[in-house]
Parts: C-alpha cells; structure tokens; sequence
C-alpha cells in the first residue's frame, strides 16, 4: 500500500501554503483522495506532480545532515587581570568577525579565578572553527 500523506503534509514538503495545495487538488493537478472531509494523496500522485520522487520535509532534511559541534575547554593558569583582558577580547573579536559560510554559531564564555590566576575559556562550535580559535589562544599565550 502507498503511503498517503494530507494536504499539511504536502504543503510542508513542497513548501507551499495549504490553500495552494487544496486548489490543485481542486482543480485536478493533483490527484487526492477524500476521506471524511479530508483530503489524502499518495506518494506516487506526489511524486507524478513534482516530477520525481517524494521530496523530504525540512525536518527530514535536517536529520539527515550531519552536525559536528565541538565543546572545549582551555584552563591557563598564572595569567595577569591584563592579559585576560587581551586575551577575551582578542578571541572574542575573532569569533565576531567571522564569515557567514564558516561551520555554524560559535559561543565564547571565559571566566576568570582572580584569587589563583587561572582562566577558564570554553568553546562551543563548530569543528574547524574551535580548532582556529585554539591556534589563535596558542598563539597568543605564546608571544
């Protein structure tokens, strides 16, 4: 048996409005069933319409694309106030300049231990990103 799909349904897939995909049905570019007062269309009348094959929801889509997202955490110890200072907004800046088709949002949280000297910096974001990040803070602690 076919799976049906309602007009919800359809208007998610292909994204159209409900009202759009009542009036081809309406008006016969596509083939549905009514049951009750609702209307169902199978896969194959969908996929007759768009021409091809069933096409996933945005949801779908979504799980089907894989997501890589990084958490780390840098302690650095016997650093200066001044230096942390330099450092956050260094890396701050960085994440704030990127470019829009770089791997995803990138959250910075540093929180400093004045009584021992030692920051604490965490990461959160994409793979790639993180890593240039952890060069820059390398970098910087080094010169």
């Amino acid at each position: 048996m076919s799976e049906l799909y309602s007009v919800e349904q359809v208007a998610e897939r292909l994204g159209l409005h409900v009202k759009t995909v009542r009036n081809y049905v309406r008006e016969g570019r596509l083939k549905a069933v009514r049951i009750g007062k609702q209307y169902r269309i199978s896969a194959a009348d969908l996929a007759a319409l768009t021409g091809g094959a069933v096409p996933a929801t945005p949801r779908e889509q979504a799980r089907r694309t894989r997501h890589v997202e990084v958490s780390s955490v840098v302690s650095i110890d016997a650093i200066s106030r001044e230096d942390v200072d330099r450092l956050t907004t260094l890396v701050t800046t960085a994440v704030g300049g990127r470019r829009d088709d770089d791997d995803g949002p990138v959250r910075v949280q540093a929180v400093y231990d004045e009584e021992r000297a030692r920051l604490r910096l965490m990461l959160l974001g994409g793979a790639a990103t993180t890593a240039e990040l952890l060069r820059l803070v390398d970098a910087l602690l080094e010169s």
